[in-house]
């Protein structure tokens, strides 16, 4: 016998008696698992807290589960989990409704500012909707596009088509819907009464008639005893006089009830006090059997990972000392200034005054040399102008400063203050990391303890290189949360970091705090492009000069065309540019204005011509699992499967669900790609606009 895998609408309806229990408890936070798991936590004045599951994948329940059998939480909430978050947050769950016999659930939240439901469809290929006060969708998992009903966000939201509701009719029409049949008294229940198979046997079994009698031989007292069965089932489901059941048949979990079933009288059972929390311990019964049957879990590779935090903290160790250094070194030129304050006003005001009366720089560069051979002191603290900046260097106490002769000694000493402030800042932002590196490292020596403590039997496996992740029954997740994954981001073919801002804000600040010596600028040549910046060193490697193959060069260049308008404009190739960070400034030309998140690039560039837009979206395994995505030639061979796709019909985020349901239909652990692969994270690494898969 296969196990039950959703829910009937015998059960939502005992599911809506024993839910409206929780009336008045308050959400506190929404979370969702891959495109189907929803998880609403609550708190309840006299049970404390409560979590509420809604799967509609290809499990579809909604019930109450204990804690201790919540998944863990997903990392990034994705944009319906915040919706839900900014909707329902602080929200009286106010109860829930069947629409009629159908297999859907109407939760209801009251807020002061704002009432909220949230439809989930237990049937079909399952959805859950959010709609507003007036019944509008806010925002639902998948959009439905029907001739019969419409379900999209911004659209009214349109129940199914309702089906004969056997709980709401009367005798008369109890009758006269059996008379309608043309077939047999079990056939007629499960169909034209919506019972369903079971519950057709089992009020045939109540009412002691034949389940085979055909409509035509069966008589008023075969409707009557059906109808009097029909009323008690009624009955027990509205009073919540339930006794449930958990079944198994050669001590396999394969099916539970809100109370004793006649047909299911030759199969072991186990009765619970609560039909949600036989719910609860059924379906956790149910994934350890698969679990169990697929091999179980395997060992993570604990001293690996072990190991990779230890060599975190070295560097970010390493990396606090230099940033030490390099605030003292920063404070110390401000200092000087100061100390040498008559010295280097002169020297400033000397090339104010000069560049006013339209003397060029290397003119002034010629009067500094000049006035050094005569033993100007002065000049002999002079070490060179820079014109591309508009900037003197001068040689302060041993100490190499780079000066603007447009401002002052102060502000110039003020600018160098600043600058110590903000490695300062990094100092206090690795201090930070180094912590949480710190307390993860901790984790998983916990973790190591825990699973040893626990004598499991599988031991490391010695596995080939070369492994099936695909045919894997089960994977274990391994991630860790990275600091720029709030950006648009990818490793290249060589392993350099390459950073795109999602917005003006964010190239505003890739260049302001993340653009550092080394470091190499992109853009396209169109506007609507993201900054790209590829990063020479880690965050806690010290800045330095350094050689960037080619095939990372150009991979960055795809990078800037594939995300900008080039790919929303529906092109297949652009052009893009590269610039040292020396070269782009936030000060516009005279007469020009510069847009929040535009800058100007003094000097010669580097131009990539023709460059393809392309995109590929994959799946790592090892050594962590998580969904990657950009240029192909940097993704594909990192990871387990890939899909690359081209600009196209499909918005971002139906893409993203597409591009889902096939990595579903790749892996056989398909919870693995719903935790690591969710059609939100997938979305994160699709340019903005249209695509489709290559085939």
């Amino acid at each position: 016998m296969d196990p039950k895998r959703e829910l009937t609408s015998v059960d939502l309806a005992a599911l809506v008696t024993e839910l409206g229990a929780y009336a008045g408890a308050k959400l506190d936070k929404a979370y969702l698992y891959g495109d189907d798991l929803l998880r609403l936590k609550l708190r309840d004045f006299d049970r404390g807290r409560v979590e509420l599951i809604v799967e509609v994948g290809e499990t579809k329940r909604a019930h109450v589960v204990s804690p201790e059998h919540v998944p863990d939480a997903p990392g990034r909430p994705p944009g319906f989990a915040k919706m839900l978050r900014n909707r329902l947050s602080g929200a009286d769950f106010a109860g829930v409704s069947q629409f009629g016999f159908d297999r859907v659930l109407t939760f209801e939240f009251e807020r002061e500012d704002q009432n909220t439901q949230v439809v989930a469809e237990l049937f079909g290929e399952g959805n859950v909707a959010v709609l507003d006060a007036a019944g509008e969708v806010v925002d639902c998992l998948n959009t439905v596009r029907l001739q019969s009903r419409t379900v999209a966000p911004g659209a009214q939201y349109e129940y199914p088509s309702a089906r004969f509701d056997p709980l709401a009719v009367d005798y008369d029409g109890f009758a006269a819907r059996m008379r309608e049949s043309n077939t047999d008294l079990v056939r007629t229940l499960a169909t034209q009464l919506n019972f369903g198979g079971l519950y057709g046997e089992e009020l045939c079994t109540r009412a002691g008639v034949a389940k085979e009698l055909a409509i035509a031989e069966a008589g008023e007292a075969e409707f009557e005893a059906l109808y009097e069965a029909l009323t008690r089932l009624s009955e027990q489901l509205s009073s919540g006089a339930f006794a449930p059941r958990i079944y198994r048949d050669d001590g396999e979990p394969v099916d539970v009830t809100p109370f004793a079933l006649e047909e299911r009288a030759g199969l072991s059972s186990e009765e619970f006090d609560s039909f949600t929390a036989a719910l609860d311990a059924y379906f956790v019964e149910l994934d350890t059997t698969e679990d169990e049957a697929s091999g179980g879990r395997s060992r993570p590779d604990f001293e690996e990972d072990i190991e990779r935090q230890k060599r975190i903290i070295d560097q970010q160790e390493g990396a606090i000392e230099d940033f030490e250094e390099q605030a003292d070194r920063e404070r110390a030129k401000a200092e000087s200034l100061y100390a040498n304050y008559e010295l280097v006003d002169e020297v400033l005001s000397t090339v104010r005054n000069a560049r006013e009366e339209g003397i060029g720089w290397e003119a002034i560069d010629e009067r500094f040399a000049e006035g050094r051979e005569r033993g100007i002191a002065a000049a002999e603290t002079v070490s060179g102008v820079e014109p591309s900046e508009g900037t003197v260097r001068m040689d302060i106490d041993g100490r190499d400063v780079e000066l603007d002769p447009q401002e002052g000694v102060e502000q110039n000493a003020d600018r160098l203050y600043g600058e110590a402030k903000r490695v300062v800042e990094k100092k206090e932002g690795a201090e930070e990391a180094i912590a949480e590196t710190r307390a993860e490292l901790e984790a998983i020596e916990r973790r190591r303890e825990e699973w040893e403590a626990g004598d499991a039997e599988s031991e490391p496996d010695d596995e080939a290189e070369d492994v099936d992740w695909l045919s894997r029954r089960s994977i274990p997740v391994r991630q860790n949360e990275q600091w720029y994954e709030r950006f648009r981001w990818f490793h290249t073919a060589d392993g350099f970091l390459v950073l795109g801002g999602r917005n003006a804000d964010q190239n505003e600040e890739l260049v302001k705090k993340y653009l550092d010596r080394g470091d190499r600028f992109f853009h396209t040549q169109v506007q609507g492009g993201p900054v790209t910046v590829l990063k020479a060193t880690g965050p806690s490697e010290p800045t330095r000069e350094v050689d960037v193959p080619d095939g990372s060069l150009e991979e960055a260049a795809q990078f800037a065309v594939s995300y900008s308008t080039v790919w929303k404009n529906g092109r297949f190739a652009g052009d893009a540019y590269m610039a040292a960070p020396d070269q782009v400034s936030k000060t516009p030309e005279s007469g020009e204005y510069l847009e929040k998140g535009g800058f100007a690039i003094r000097g010669d560039r580097t131009y990539f011509r023709d460059i393809p837009v392309g995109v590929a979206v994959g799946i790592t395994c090892e050594p962590e699992t998580r969904v990657i995505g950009g240029p192909p030639s940097a993704i594909v061979d990192r990871t387990e499967t890939d899909i690359t796709v081209e600009p196209g019909q499909y918005a971002q985020n139906d893409a993203a669900k597409r591009l889902y349901r096939e990595f579903r239909e790749r892996f056989q652990d398909t919870s693995f790609v719903r935790k690591v692969a969710s059609p939100d994270l997938i979305a994160e690494f699709l340019p903005p606009g249209g695509s489709r898969v290559v085939e």
